[in-house]
């Protein structure tokens, strides 16, 4: 019985907890961090396959690289930045899609059935990157001057209100900015982890009691939220790349 009094075990905070599956010297090691792992060696080994040797008659492993590759390089950095000005952080930017895209996907694959990018500190560092990347970028294009100018949003043809934009503007881009990016993604995969949960549990909860005709509806809902989530999954590794590069995109925009 739970603690809610009808038995059924609500999912919660409990569902994003996981004991270390190793402790060496103060450090815990979970099944979080083994996913994100994981998901990193499967990045470099898919691509160093992909293109290690690269043929002029590409193979069936290497098309799926070059397909996925031009996918991030000319519909999302070419499309923002440009080709002479986005070719530099096209890999960045593949390696962005395809580190997040996997991490999402953990959340339908069975055993893990999880998504890395639910839990806090992983946004945070990919923002973070994004962040540092962006402000040296801006600084480098525009010079101190410029850097304030940018992102300040200094116009003077404000007039009077300049002083109050330029203010809003300041904690938008240094503050806000980092931290919306990193909600936006933990955001989502948090609240779609939670709804699977939810309904997988809900069909198992339902098929053992004499609510068995609401098991199958609910077991359809699961299958339904299965496939939302994996076009979800694949929309918000894209929102976060085409984000990464319209911030590019205004560091490197010319200020007068």
């Amino acid at each position: 019985m739970s603690d809610n009094g009808c038995g059924f075990p609500a999912p919660g905070l409990q569902s994003f907890l996981f004991k270390p599956l190793a402790t060496v010297g103060g450090f815990e090691f979970n099944k979080v961090m083994l996913l994100a792992l994981i998901t990193s060696i499967l990045v470099v080994a898919f691509f160093w396959a992909a293109f290690g040797k690269a043929k002029v008659i590409p193979g069936k492993l290497q098309m799926v690289g070059e397909a996925g590759y031009d996918f991030v390089r000319r519909g999302i950095v070419y499309e923002t930045l440009g080709k002479r000005e986005g070719e530099k952080y096209v890999p960045l930017m593949v390696s962005l899609f395809f580190f997040v895209w996997i991490m999402n996907i953990w959340s339908v694959i069975p055993l893990a059935q999880f998504p890395v990018s639910s839990v806090f500190a992983f946004p945070v560092v990919l923002a973070v990157i994004v962040y540092v990347l962006w402000v040296s970028v801006t600084f480098k294009r525009h010079g101190f001057v410029g850097f304030f100018k940018n992102v300040t949003g200094y116009d003077k043809s404000l007039g009077g209100v300049l002083p109050l934009v330029m203010v809003i503007e300041f904690f938008s881009n240094l503050i806000v900015r980092p931290f919306t990016h990193a909600v936006r993604l933990f955001a989502n995969m948090f609240a779609g982890h939670l709804m699977l949960v939810m309904f997988t549990v809900a069909s198992w909860y339902l098929l053992n009691s004499w609510m068995v005709p609401a098991a199958g509806v609910s077991f359809v809902m699961t299958i339904a939220m299965v496939l939302f989530e994996l076009f979800v999954q694949a929309v918000q590794a894209y929102v976060f790349v085409l984000l990464a590069c319209s911030y590019l995109q205004g560091a490197l925009a010319e200020h007068h």
